[in-house]
């Protein structure tokens, strides 16, 4: 059977995981509906007389996609009853929940700002309810607690008190957990867990001791360990589309399996022993790497080719692939929704479909080596993606230069940053290592600042499904005008109708593009007084009173930011109002850094201060503010409400600074930031509120969590919720949203409305929506 016909099995096997994941009440009666099948279909076969399979490939591939399907749906059905015992549990409204967990990965940073692990539960107290459970939860941390957090590692025994809530259908954890109150490690971890966690600590270690940004790749590029990047590098590395170096996947099994294969041939070991060292170090860079989606894509591929090779019969790539994806999808459904395994076998599957008549095209203007180059990031940056566009509308320009010239340095830094992980036993042979990685490490950091900065490095994109379709469409316009080549009368018009689509396709990413950037100020209107912008799940908010700018928090990313300052014809900002320093607030402080008078903001965690000492180190003046502080802002004034001297000042989303601006056009306006119930109802008795307000900004992106009576005692005319689109929180929440209806407040959210302006006239707010 050929590696093509292994597609289908593969397909319906990811598409009744993902049904049956997202819809876990079908999981049931799919499974036995498939399994009815199955057993008809059986039947059927076993009347057409013998070498009917050889005879039918194409009923075995039916055959194969129903087992799989059967299989993956009673995966499903047999996992439901333990998850349902813990979503029985009442854990909403913020209630104190203490978990007893087995940490069954590494500590990493999240795009959130937040630190998180997988986990599996064994005990959960919910008040005087204790109960015993076995299921897959997701703990957060604050990034705050990092250096005390070492002995959080895979196979440790934790104990979290904090809140938690049900994880979204079709997560494989079934609560997401917030250690609010701290994480108690009970056992840390033992035998071969503890043993890599030694290792990964001491790369570490000694990466840490290096200066630059090379310094913090080593970790990541040798074993996945992103713990020393940081958010700018992070960024950068994201822009640049050179993220997927430090997550450990092919590539990496591809170069230990290979070194095991080489060192035991070269030692005149014979094809079994072969195998068995290449297996016996795979299963060993798993452990040491933690098994995370990619990697466990990466292992089952590899693991597959070695078995083919040991029975003699070396399986086409795709073949692999598909078999792969069909075994790990039976073993773990829900990675049928996860984005780092979809990203991983996309990549894959474009290198072994794409890489080769990509080239061949390109082979045609261009030396065939620097077209084999080009076309191995250039298949592999259009099958990715339409997918990368779900989680940050831009595409990143120079992408595939960037990977061009990233390519040779990355090997290099993998090899040695592993060695150098392997040999903790001799500190002067792994720091020697570790220095030789950071040349390399710092080449690959280089090319991703030197992209990133580049002018228009960035494309913006139309967020959600529609601009993943938008941009399969462009990919496949590309591949025909490259891949298409002939004079015959087919060929030909092919070929001119793919390169029609890609030059008005151009056009219109030009013109959205310049929409974005020197054209941007032609859409809004110039009287605005007040401007929410539309930067996803995060707050972006202008203010201006006569010749002075004041934005309250830049969003989660530098280009959504830059985008909105570009389109409101604003290059300076007199006051920035830093709420808190989660990432949806403080992401896209690059954009305005050098750009800025006066920081006010509340209580800071590390990152925070990486962020304020950036400003500062760029000419602004920060200043810490508590309740009472006030100041000018043109003709109007501004009035800080909240964190008050006597609250807990640990930062986050309860310590966000509440800002009350007035101006003589607009009046009186309230911004929440991300507060929560309890901080919003202390304002409100400490009687501090005005009688009305203008326009509210509402809390924390119309959460459910909210003081219905401060709403009721402000009375908003106007109430802003930026909020990004299909957001996984389900904000906002209709509770809120009836509560604003019912006191009167007009409710504008930027999910809907895109960019939204404010401006006065003779007493009357006027209203301007980017999408009406």
């Amino acid at each position: 059977m050929s590696g093509a016909r292994l597609v289908p099995v593969a397909a319906a096997a990811w598409s009744a995981a993902a049904l049956v994941t997202l819809t876990p009440a079908l999981a049931g009666g799919v499974a036995m509906v498939a399994w009815l099948c199955v057993g008809a279909f059986l039947l059927a076969m076993r009347g057409r007389g013998r070498g009917t399979w050889q005879r039918h490939a194409g009923m075995a591939v039916v055959g194969l996609a129903l087992v799989a399907a059967a299989t993956v749906s009673s995966h499903v059905a047999l996992a439901q009853p333990q998850r349902e015992n813990v979503l029985e549990l009442s854990v909403s409204g913020g209630r104190a929940v203490t978990l007893e967990v087995i940490v069954v990965g590494k500590v990493e940073r999240r795009t959130d700002g937040s630190a998180a692990f997988d986990a599996l539960a064994t005990r959960v107290d919910v008040g005087e309810n204790s109960k015993a459970v076995w299921a897959e939860v997701t703990v957060r941390l604050d990034p705050e607690w990092l250096p005390g957090a070492s002995d959080i590692d895979a196979g440790a025994v934790v104990v979290v008190h904090g809140t938690a809530r049900h994880a979204d259908p079709g997560d494989r954890a079934v609560l997401n957990v917030r250690a609010s109150q701290g994480a108690e490690v009970l056992n840390p971890p033992t035998g071969i867990f503890a043993a890599t966690a030694h290792l990964r600590r001491t790369l570490v270690a000694s990466a840490r001791e290096l200066p630059g940004s090379g310094a913090e790749l080593i970790p990541g590029l040798a074993v996945g360990d992103t713990a020393l990047v940081g958010a700018d590098l992070d960024a950068d590395m994201k822009a640049s589309s050179l993220s997927h170096l430090t997550a450990v996947s092919g590539a990496n099994c591809a170069l230990v399996v290979g070194i095991a294969f080489a060192v035991t041939a070269a030692l005149g070991g014979g094809r079994v022993l072969r195998v068995m060292a290449g297996a016996s170090t795979l299963v060993g860079f798993i452990l040491l790497v933690t098994p995370e989606p990619s990697v466990v894509r990466a292992g089952m591929m590899a693991s597959i080719a070695l078995l083919a090779l040991l029975c003699g019969r070396p399986g086409a790539g795709l073949a692999t692939l598909a078999l792969a994806v069909t075994v790990l999808l039976m073993l773990d459904p829900w990675l049928a929704t996860s984005l780092g395994f979809a990203l991983s076998a996309a990549a894959t599957g474009a290198l072994l479909v794409l890489a080769r008549p990509l080239a061949s095209g390109l082979g045609r203007w261009m030396p065939r080596p620097l077209a084999l180059t080009i076309a191995v990031p250039l298949s592999a940056q259009l099958a990715c993606g339409p997918l990368l566009v779900l989680i940050e509308p831009s595409v990143p320009v120079y992408g595939v230069v960037a990977n061009i010239l990233a390519a040779p340095a990355a090997p290099v830094a993998t090899v040695l940053g592993l060695a150098a992980c392997l040999t903790p036993w001799a500190p002067w042979l792994r720091d020697g290592l570790v220095a030789l990685t950071w040349l390399p490490a710092s080449w690959i950091a280089g090319t991703a600042h030197t992209a990133a900065g580049l002018p228009g490095g960035t494309l913006g994109w139309v967020e959600g499904w529609g601009g993943a379709a938008l941009l399969c469409v462009v990919g496949g316009v590309i591949v025909l005008a490259v891949t298409v080549h002939g004079d015959r009368g087919r060929a030909r018009a092919a070929r001119s109708l793919a390169h029609a689509t890609l030059a008005i396709l151009v056009g219109v990413m030009v013109g959205t593009a310049s929409l974005g950037s020197v054209a941007g100020a032609w859409t809004v209107p110039r009287d605005w007084q007040l401007l929410m912008c539309d930067v996803g799940q995060g707050d972006a908010i202008l203010m201006r009173s006569a010749d002075e700018v004041a934005l309250i928090d830049t969003g989660p990313t530098d280009v959504a930011l830059d985008a909105c300052l570009t389109r409101a014809g604003v290059t300076r900002i007199d006051v920035l109002v830093l709420t808190h320093f989660d990432l949806d607030h403080v992401g896209g402080a690059d954009a305005v850094v050098g750009r800025v008078d006066t920081v006010i903001h509340g209580p800071a965690n590390p990152e925070g201060e990486d962020t304020l000492q950036r400003l500062r180190n760029a000419g602004a003046e920060t200043v810490a503010v508590q309740a009472g502080a006030s100041g000018a802002l043109g003709d109007g004034t501004w009035r800080i409400l909240w964190p008050r001297a006597s609250a807990a000042t640990r930062a986050g989303n309860d310590a966000s600074v509440v800002v009350e601006v007035t101006t003589p056009d607009l009046g009186d306006v309230l911004l929440l930031g991300d507060l929560s119930e309890s901080p919003q109802c202390a304002i409100r008795a400490t009687g501090a509120l005005l009688p009305r307000y203008a326009i509210v900004k509402v809390a924390h992106h119309g959460s459910a969590d909210q003081c219905v009576e401060l709403y009721e005692a402000t009375r908003p005319a106007l109430a802003l919720i930026p909020v990004g689109t299909e957001n996984t929180y389900g904000h906002p929440r209709q509770e809120i949203l009836d509560v604003l209806d019912a006191i009167g407040a007009r409710t504008v959210r930027s999910d809907e409305s895109g960019v939204v302006a404010v401006s006065a006239h003779e007493g009357e707010l006027r209203l301007w929506r980017e999408h009406p």
